[in-house]
């Protein structure tokens, strides 16, 4: 098995070294070299690509990939593997045997906090979302045409080491937005990392929402934090006087609570299935700092 995975950031490094064990080789990709130098003290490979210019070296690791995780964002032009003046997904890959597609549960826009699944309509709000949804389509087609399964993971909100309300409260940055009714979901990056994983050990595809078992009120987890802390959480504030900037403001404009019983009733079992449980993992482990 060799493994690609375009866009090893914050999820995608994790998949990289849950992929490690299992695989004959791994590469991560990154925009610039400092970061490729931090995936190397990783145990993985890492080159250089800015989602435009394919090198040769990224050329030749393309054409051993067997299995691929897209990290990368979309942008006003496509994904950029998928995009009209990208060569041939298959001339590139001619061992690919499966692939994963990283989304995100921004795709079903606001469901007005009723439950979601898979099969929910897509009613994306944001221009980063329209985005997403494209992106998504032209991969499970390529998949069809192909007959490669292609999984499309939809992540809710990303957390876990280094990047948490633990984190925040420290950085003093922590707030208690309380907007009446407001609910998210969201997803520790290791589970996300055993998704991938998971699935791609199935040669599965499809589409499969990626989250934790409780979509919460977001200050409720910076109160958790703050008990597990022992400090005192920041004051309550209402979300109409709060200043957010546009793109956080826009979060608040998707409510919805999203199921992840499609990937359990496969046999996934979440290492955090709940906020609680990753909380007091990460705050009783000291890995919270990252």
């Amino acid at each position: 098995m060799h493994v690609l995975v375009l866009g090893a950031g914050f999820s995608g490094s994790a998949i990289a070294k849950a992929f490690l064990p299992a695989a004959q080789s791994v590469t991560g990709t990154t925009r610039s070299e400092d970061k490729a130098s931090g995936l190397r003290t990783l145990g993985i490979d890492a080159l250089v690509y800015d989602g435009a210019v394919i090198s040769s070296e990224l050329a030749a690791v393309m054409k051993r990939t067997t299995h691929l995780i897209q990290s990368i964002a979309p942008g006003r032009d496509g994904d950029p593997m998928m995009r009209e003046d990208a060569p041939a997904l298959a001339g590139l890959m001619p061992n690919l045997k499966w692939a994963a597609y990283l989304s995100t549960v921004g795709v079903y826009g606001d469901h007005g906090g009723a439950w979601v699944t898979e099969d929910a309509s897509l009613e994306p709000v944001s221009a980063r979302s329209v985005e997403r949804v494209a992106a998504e389509q032209a991969w499970l087609a390529f998949g069809q045409a192909s007959s490669i399964p292609v999984a499309v993971l939809r992540l809710s909100g990303i957390y876990g080491p280094g990047r948490n309300a633990f984190c925040n409260l420290a950085a003093g940055t922590a707030r208690r937005l309380i907007k009446p009714n407001q609910v998210f979901n969201r997803i520790r990056v290791e589970d996300i990392a055993g998704a991938a994983l998971f699935l791609s050990g199935r040669a599965t595809g499809g589409i499969y929402n990626v989250t934790d078992n409780e979509p919460a009120p977001p200050q409720d987890i910076v109160a958790e934090a703050a008990r597990l802390m022992g400090v005192a959480p920041p004051p309550e504030i209402p979300f109409e006087t709060a200043e957010l900037s546009p793109m956080a403001r826009s979060f608040y404009g998707e409510n919805k609570r999203v199921s992840n019983r499609r990937l359990r009733d496969l046999g996934f079992v979440f290492r955090f299935p709940d906020y609680r449980i990753s909380l007091a993992d990460l705050w009783s482990n000291g890995h919270w700092r990252g």
